[in-house]
């Protein structure tokens, strides 16, 4: 299991079967209720007793527990791929490591958890459950293990799709979580390390959570203990409606530290038809890089508030160049959703249709306007990194040592202009504001920087009292900081 220090790893909650034995030793459950009805005509469950403050569990676990599975899978890993190979090794040192023990392809088994949606035997898991599965295992509530079929699976929701051979099974029924509330209470089912049917409670502790994790998805936080094994579990509110994917925690030890994130039910929804219908999913394209704005960004463009999308990057020859979004406009709504934040305008460009003409509201140099934008189909392409730099310096302002940038290195970069920061000062504007050694300045105020020299008058230049609205390429990403002088 991979683990990153206070980062989301999305494999801590898969749970390996050679820590924890064989799957069939599983404990005894209670005989499982008469199935629900299928989920299209499922009737809405009544609603859990509380007692005093506290909810009633008991009748809204029995009712679902037999719907939920452990899924287990067996695969290969290691040794094939450079890509598993230490960074930066010649191609002729390669064929060497691949042959040491560590990079030599292994059989891997591990699992997680899943739940049916449809008598006939499709369930919904987790894509990170099965990635990589040559073969995959459901146990069921009556202690029946049976072979899945992989239908599809969706890495930027993290969803899977998978299919068995059985008829009048138990399912959930499905709930909608535009309707959750911070505070709410929900309850998780699930194997975590191998336990199956534990269910634990809690409240949701924030909605529309965007992480870093390369998904698509506006998590739901929850204060619900998670721990691995509980991937791809389901999420209820007291009525018993799933509202959520059990897939994420924050950890420093890889198990439960208080904070978990589960997948919204209706980001679910579209993904399992269009992977039940096509075995795969197809989103739609912007192309533009986004930020989040905070006050000192709010301030750098004269808004008394922060609010909306700020365009880090428009994408050559992607729908919003053709549109005419620029750099620096900020998306405030998107057709009929308004765009609060950053989080909001991923999913709703990914849930337009392919070649649907949608307006775009925009805030530009202080002034709104509407754009017409046509979207298109999304297509995942690795981009290349940013090679290294020349290093001619020239002091600049605010902390910086900056240097020009060659036309081949622009090229590289993929940039028309730009000037390479070689170092930052500690304690200094520069650093404050999280600009590092290796960042690219691309412009200023919407000021092209072409040189030290534009860098030093465009800084010399901005009005006093107000921060530098600074478009920097940091990595592979475009985003504005906000630098006061």
């Amino acid at each position: 299991m991979r683990q990153k220090k206070l980062a989301v790893v999305a494999g801590l909650l898969v749970c390996s079967t050679l820590v924890l034995g064989s799957l069939a030793a599983v404990a005894d459950v209670p005989t499982p209720p008469p199935p629900p009805a299928p989920v299209a005509s499922a009737s809405t469950p009544a609603p859990a007793v509380t007692a005093g403050s506290l909810p009633e569990l008991t009748t809204l676990i029995k009712q679902n527990s037999a719907a939920v599975v452990n899924v287990s899978m067996e695969g290969k890993s290691g040794g094939a791929a450079d890509d598993d190979l230490p960074e930066g090794l010649p191609p002729e040192l390669k064929r060497f490591f691949r042959g040491l023990p560590d990079m030599q392809e292994h059989d891997t088994r591990a699992m997680g958890s899943g739940f049916v949606v449809s008598p006939d035997g499709y369930i919904i898991t987790n894509a990170h459950v099965v990635d990589g599965a040559k073969s995959v295992t459901v146990g069921l509530s009556d202690k029946r293990e049976l072979p899945a079929e992989i239908i599809g699976v969706d890495k930027l929701s993290d969803i899977a799709l998978l299919k068995i051979k059985a008829d009048n099974l138990p399912v959930v029924q499905l709930g909608d979580s535009d309707k959750l509330e911070v505070g709410q209470w929900v309850v998780a089912l699930g194997a975590p390390f191998g336990l199956d049917h534990s269910a634990t409670q809690g409240i949701v502790s924030a909605l529309s959570r965007s992480l870093p994790d390369g998904t698509y998805v506006p998590f739901i936080q929850t204060d619900v203990a998670v721990n691995p094994g509980n991937s791809g579990g389901p999420l209820f509110d007291l009525g018993g409606r799933v509202v959520g994917v059990n897939s994420q925690i924050y950890s420093r030890s890889g198990g439960y530290m208080g904070i978990s994130f589960a997948i919204p039910v209706n980001v679910v929804k579209n993904v399992i038809e269009q992977l039940k219908t096509n075995g795969q999913v197809s989103r739609g394209w912007l192309g533009v890089e986004i930020q989040d704005m905070d006050q000192g960004l709010a301030s750098s463009f004269n808004l008394a508030q922060p609010e909306g999308a700020l365009v880090a990057g428009v994408q050559p020859n992607s729908p919003a160049e053709k549109a005419g979004i620029q750099t620096g406009d900020i998306i405030v709504g998107f057709g009929d959703g308004k765009v609060t934040s950053a989080s909001d305008l991923p999913l709703l460009v990914g849930n337009t249709p392919i070649g649907s003409q949608v307006p775009i509201k925009i805030r530009r140099s202080g002034v709104e306007k509407t754009l017409d934008v046509t979207i298109a189909k999304l297509d995942n392409k690795d981009q290349e990194g940013p090679k290294a730099a020349s290093d001619q310096k020239e002091k600049g302002m605010l902390g910086l040592a900056v240097s020009t940038l060659s036309a081949d290195e622009l090229k590289e970069r993929k940039l028309d202009n730009g000037v390479l920061v070689q170092e930052v000062l500690a304690d200094s504007p520069a650093e404050k504001a999280g600009l590092e050694a290796g960042d690219v300045i691309v412009s200023v105020n919407s000021q092209a920087i072409k040189s030290p020299a534009d860098l030093k008058t465009a800084v010399q230049s901005a009005p006093e009292g107000r921060p530098l609205a600074m478009l920097v390429m940091q990595g592979e990403r475009m985003r504005f900081l906000a630098v006061t002088k």
